[in-house]
């Protein structure tokens, strides 16, 4: 950099302009060049950083008085042992929560939302606080953060059927905030994370699940903070009515772009992109996150790599794949490309898989890359300092700019990369404007009880409600739907589906009266009302017949492993992969489904089939329950099985809640644990103190 006086100038005329987000641009990548090359900051620099609000970033070792003054007056109790100087956007937010304001958030990824919510906590004190956010792993990765901060003043709970203590913090993906509606009377604060979830245009299949999680906790809270990246505008709606939208266009790292595709010939073969992007992973050792786009892409991708990059000769990366050979497959493509630095991140994995591989990434001499699908963005909070986009695909779906923008902003971190690296291989999406449409569908609308929501709902909604729940009464008998819809009974969210199940019900006793022979201990006697009920429910993952086949094989989930389970399934083309996802829709699918099935027939019928101890087993893979839950916190089952054999915890105790079990963990102590365990691997170790990591407290 020639003369950096001539930057100073550039950067503080923009100032003088009022084009502040060019002027912050245009300091982080001069920033980037003292960091680079270790040049200390001068006055002059100290000063444009505090003029754009970039507080955290002031040095003041050789700040003048003012930016120290600055600095100090930023700083706020986290929960952390050291106070954390907010930047002015985040004291903006802050600031309006401690003065009770309900406001929507739409700001960069990048932005720095975790500082706000954990000072407002410390701040305010509050009793009740419930986060809702997209998945279970964000699920964990919050309980994680929240936990080592709070755990001695809240109780944190993410998971089902747990009692309340005076303070809770409550952490759900939607589906398990349903559950707890009746549970919970008061709340403090409402936080939605990722709220532009609850728009159909975003997440057809569990959008109206979450808006009806915000309408009934809305109505028992006394503030409203939701989030989100990159949205425009929010459509007029009840959900969010008396809540200040807030845009903050205010971003704390610069995003490079590079249009590698442009250098492509006509078509933009695999080939083209093969080599640049071996070429940008061999250019610099530095961390990246690959966007493969579909699942096809992932396996494309990680076979490239696997042929093309070298062993890293990594002794934890090493144990990592063995121990994947050893407990998952022999011929696992993960294993093998774990040892080449780089993970793999998708929504079908076991959810302990996903963690572990991205702490590994977290670490400096851990993985170098993940490929992945939009799960990076939606289910973890991680950055590198490039981001490889290898197709302009979402799934079967081409990628929007809203997504695009999503992991684009995974790239740079903050106080680590100030520039990200963005490498296009394909071309990106147009820009578009993105207006957040909150829609009332109506299978959310006769979901709702007439009498909470009237104010919330139109005549023409009214209406329907009131023929649908005329409709439920002539199969269930006079005010049963209603009287369900009031208890949060239904654990589904499908009306319409459950109103075809009820009618072919009450036509067809003969044929569903054998459901409960899901309880007998003889695995074939389920088969064919299996069969009948997984046709009713419609889609479910996979074909009626291969989802049957292995609910039966995995009905020794706990006592045989993944690799002795998978030959018995090789006939209904279940590889490894396939074994995860359709796990993932037995246990979470076919079990919500059966528990309304269950509460129908007895509402339909007067001989009192009583189904839930098989519910139970599939809800948990027919795991333990506390081992199932365990999984969430990062303790694979095999580590349990472990931990069960060698009789230090009775991890099959029915009675025992999972705060109870984290409360034993803790009291015989991590080393104690490891040391009474015969035969555990040495990757188990590893393993072992990232779930210790989780579960103890600052």
């Amino acid at each position: 950099m020639r003369d950096e006086f001539e930057i100073y100038r550039k950067i503080n005329d923009l100032l003088t302009y009022s084009k502040e987000k060019e002027a912050r641009e245009e300091l982080i990548k001069l920033l980037d060049y003292y960091e680079t090359h270790q040049i200390e900051y001068n006055p002059i620099v100290n000063h444009l950083i505090r003029e754009t609000g970039l507080y955290p970033y002031i040095h003041t070792d050789t700040a003048n008085w003012e930016e120290k003054f600055v600095c100090e007056a930023f700083k706020v109790d986290t929960g952390e042992k050291k106070e954390k100087i907010l930047h002015r956007e985040q004291s903006l937010l802050l600031k309006k929560l401690i003065e009770g304001e309900n406001i929507a958030v739409s700001a960069p990824t990048s932005f720095g939302k975790s500082f706000v919510i954990d000072a407002f906590i410390t701040l305010k004190n509050p009793i009740n606080v419930v986060i809702i956010v997209p998945t279970i792993a964000l699920t964990d990765e919050t309980r994680r953060r929240l936990y080592k901060k709070f755990v001695s003043r809240y109780k944190i709970i993410t998971t089902p059927e747990v009692d309340l203590g005076e303070r809770n913090i409550f952490i759900f993906p939607q589906e398990r905030a349903i559950s707890y509606i009746e549970k919970i009377d008061n709340i403090d604060i409402l936080i939605i994370d990722e709220f532009y979830k609850a728009g159909i245009a975003f997440d057809k299949e569990r959008a109206p699940i979450l808006l009806k999680a915000i309408l009934e906790l809305g109505k028992k809270s006394k503030q409203k903070y939701f989030l989100a990246p990159n949205i425009s505008d929010i459509q007029e709606n009840p959900i969010t009515e008396n809540m200040e939208f807030i845009n903050l266009d205010f971003n704390t790292v610069f995003s490079e772009i590079h249009e590698i595709y442009k250098y492509a010939d006509k078509v933009i073969s695999n080939d083209f992109k093969a080599t640049k992007m071996l070429e940008i992973l061999r250019n610099k050792n530095t961390k990246s996150l690959i966007y493969a786009g579909t699942f096809n892409n992932i396996d494309t991708i990680a076979n490239i790599l696997k042929d093309n990059l070298q062993e890293k000769h990594n002794e934890i990366l090493d144990d990592f794949s063995d121990w994947l050979k050893e407990n998952y497959c022999q011929h696992y493509i993960l294993a093998d490309i774990i040892k080449k630095g780089i993970g793999i991140h998708n929504g079908r994995l076991h959810r302990s898989l996903s963690q572990i591989q991205v702490k590994l990434f977290e670490e400096e001499e851990g993985l170098d890359n993940i490929v992945s699908t939009s799960s990076i963005i939606e289910g973890v909070n991680t950055s590198a300092e490039n981001v490889i986009i290898w197709a302009n695909k979402n799934g079967k779906l081409g990628l929007n700019n809203f997504t695009y923008k999503n992991i684009v902003g995974r790239s740079g971190r903050m106080f680590k990369h100030f520039i990200g690296k963005v490498f296009l291989l394909e071309k990106p999406p147009l820009q578009e404007f993105t207006q957040l449409k909150l829609e009332f569908t109506d299978d959310l609308i006769t979901s709702l009880d007439i009498e909470k929501f009237k104010g919330d709902l139109t005549r023409e909604q009214e209406i329907k409600i009131i023929a649908f729940n005329n409709e439920m009464d002539t199969v269930l008998g006079q005010g049963v739907y209603n009287q369900i819809l009031k208890d949060n009974s239904f654990q589904t969210f499908s009306p319409s589906r459950l109103r075809t199940i009820a009618i072919n019900m009450k036509n067809n006793h003969s044929k569903w009266h054998g459901i409960t022979y899901l309880n007998s201990p003889n695995i074939d006697d389920w088969e064919s009302n299996l069969y009948l009920i997984l046709n009713s429910i419609g889609v479910v993952g996979a074909k009626y017949g291969d989802m049957v086949a292995y609910i039966k094989v995995i009905s020794e989930n706990w006592n045989k492993t993944i690799p002795q389970m998978l030959p018995f399934l090789q006939g209904n083309g279940v590889t490894i992969e396939k074994f995860f996802e359709m796990e993932r829709d037995v246990t979470y699918k076919v079990a919500t489904m059966l528990k309304d099935v269950n509460l129908l027939y007895n509402h339909i019928f007067t001989d009192n089939v009583d189904i839930s101890p098989f519910i139970s087993k599939i809800s948990h893979a027919f795991l333990p329950k506390l081992v199932y839950e365990l999984e969430e916190y990062g303790l694979p089952r095999m580590v349990s099985k472990k931990i069960q054999d060698s009789r230090i915890i009775n991890l099959e105790n029915p009675d025992m809640s999972i705060h109870e079990a984290i409360f034993q963990f803790n009291r015989i102590g991590l080393e104690k644990i490891k040391q009474q365990i015969p035969n555990l691997h040495s990757f188990e170790s590893y393993i072992l103190d990232y779930f210790y990591d989780g579960i103890k407290s600052e």
